[in-house]
C-alpha cells in the first residue's frame, strides 16, 4: 500500500514472511510460548525519543534519540545538545552551522516537536510502555533475548544503547508473532476512570490518526515488589546483563554507602562490598558479605530475580508501542506532561565554531 494515499483510520498492508534460519525460528517458538503465558498486559505510561526521516525516504524514519525519556521535553533536551554538538563539532561552513544553530535557537525557548534542519525532519516521538502479565508476575527476559557469550562484568565497559542504529520502516516484512501482536495491539487505548477526561479523549482520537503500531525493540528495567505491587526499579536497558551490572553496583556499592557500611569519602573510590568483605577488618565485613552473597547470584547463575532484605527485584521485559499514521510517527499528545520549560543549555556558539562563555544570548557582537 502505498503510504501517501494512506488516509487516517485507515492500517497498512502487513506483509509476513518466514523465519530466516534456526535462529529465528527459535525466537519465533520462544514468542509464542511467551503469548500462551501471558494473562493481561501492564500498561505504565509513554516514553519520548526523537525520530529523523532523511530527504528522499518515503516511510523510514531513523532513532536519533531513544525512546526512553519520561516526558516530551527531554527528549527535546536532548535534540537540542545534539543539533549544537554536531554545530560545533561537524558543521562544514558557517551556512551549514548557521542552519544547525537556528534550530537550537528555536528548541531553546519553544516546545518544538517537529523541525526540518538541513533537509531532515526531526520529530519528537511517543510510544507506550507496555509488560507482560503472567502466572508468575511480571514478565522477565525470555531465553532467546540477547546475552553476551562471555559476561563483561567492568564498570567502565560500554554496553550496547537502547535504540542504536534502529530504523523504523512500517512495510517491513515481519514474522507471524510479530504480526499477530501488533493487530492485537492496534486497538490499544487508556480506559478507566484513573485517567483524566482529556488523555482518555486523547487515546482514543490517536487510535483513529495514528491507527497503525509499530513495536520496537524489548528494553529491560529492575521492579521491586514487596508482595502487595511492583515499582520501578532502574531506567531502560538494552540488555538483561546491563540491568544485572546495574543492580550489582547496587548492591555492592551504592547501597552499602547508603546504608552507612561505606563511607562516601573513602580513600578508595573503588571500594565496594565484595572488597572490605573479603578483607574482613571491617566492622561491617559480615554485614557486607551479606550483600555480596546477594550479588554474586547476579554473576553465577545469570539470575533475573532476587530478595534482599524483604524486597524482590525482578527483570522486568518491557515492551514498547509506537503508534503510525499517514505521515509517520505519533508525536507527543496535547495531555502528555512536560516535566520543564525549554531552556538554553549550552553557551553561544558563533557562526564561526567559537564558543563564548561569557555571553548570555545570541545577539551580534556590534551591538
Amino acid at each position: 500500500m502505498n503510504h501517501r494515499k494512506v488516509k487516517p483510520g485507515q492500517m497498512r498492508r502487513i506483509v509476513v514472511r518466514y523465519p530466516e534460519g534456526p535462529v529465528e525460528s527459535v525466537e519465533e517458538a520462544d514468542a509464542l510460548d511467551a503469548a500462551v503465558g501471558i494473562d493481561t498486559l501492564l500498561v505504565r505510561g509513554p516514553l519520548f525519543g526523537v525520530a529523523a526521516q532523511d530527504a528522499g525516504e518515503a516511510s523510514r524514519w531513523r532513532v536519533v534519540v531513544a525512546v526512553e525519556a519520561g516526558c516530551p521535553q527531554q527528549a527535546r533536551d536532548s535534540l537540542h545538545s545534539s543539533l549544537w554538538f554536531r554545530a560545533k563539532d561537524d558543521a562544514q561552513d558557517r551556512t551549514e552551522r548557521r542552519a544547525l544553530l537556528a534550530a537550537v535557537a528555536r528548541l531553546e525557548s519553544e516546545r518544538v516537536d517537529e523541525l526540518t534542519v538541513l533537509g531532515t525532519r526531526y520529530r519528537v516521538v511517543r510510544a507506550e510502555e507496555y509488560t507482560g502479565m503472567g502466572q508468575d508476575g511480571i514478565e522477565q527476559p525470555r531465553p532467546t533475548d540477547p546475552e553476551p557469550a562471555v559476561p563483561n562484568w567492568d564498570r567502565r565497559a560500554k554496553e550496547p544503547r537502547v535504540d542504536d542504529g534502529l530504523v523504523l520502516d512500517p512495510d517491513a516484512p515481519i514474522t507471524p508473532t510479530q504480526a499477530a501482536e501488533r493487530l492485537a495491539l492496534t486497538g490499544l487505548a487508556y480506559s478507566g476512570s484513573r485517567y483524566p477526561e482529556n488523555v482518555l479523549g486523547d487515546s482514543q482520537r490517536a487510535v483513529r490518526t495514528h491507527p497503525d503500531v509499530m513495536l520496537l525493540p524489548a528494553v529491560f528495567r529492575v521492579v521491586e515488589g514487596d508482595g502487595n505491587g511492583w515499582e520501578i526499579g532502574s531506567g531502560l536497558h538494552a540488555t538483561a546483563h546491563d540491568v544485572r551490572k546495574t543492580l550489582d553496583f547496587a548492591l555492592t556499592w551504592f547501597e552499602p554507602r547508603q546504608r552507612g557500611l561505606i563511607p562516601w569519602d573513602a580513600d578508595d573510590k573503588n571500594a565496594d562490598a565484595r572488597t572490605m568483605a573479603a578483607e574482613g577488618t571491617d566492622p561491617a565485613a559480615a554485614e557486607l558479605a551479606e550483600y555480596v552473597k546477594v550479588a554474586d547470584r547476579l554473576r553465577t547463575e545469570r539470575a533475573n530475580q532476587i530478595e534482599f532484605q524483604g524486597t524482590i527485584r525482578r527483570i522486568c521485559r518491557a515492551r514498547r508501542l509506537l503508534r503510525w499514521g499517514p505521515d509517520g510517527p505519533e508525536g507527543p499528545r496535547p495531555s502528555d506532561i512536560n516535566s520543564h520549560p525549554p531552556e538554553k543549555m549550552h553557551p553561544f556558539l558563533d557562526e564561526d565554531g567559537v564558543i563564548h562563555f561569557d555571553r548570555e544570548d545570541d545577539e551580534d557582537d556590534d551591538s
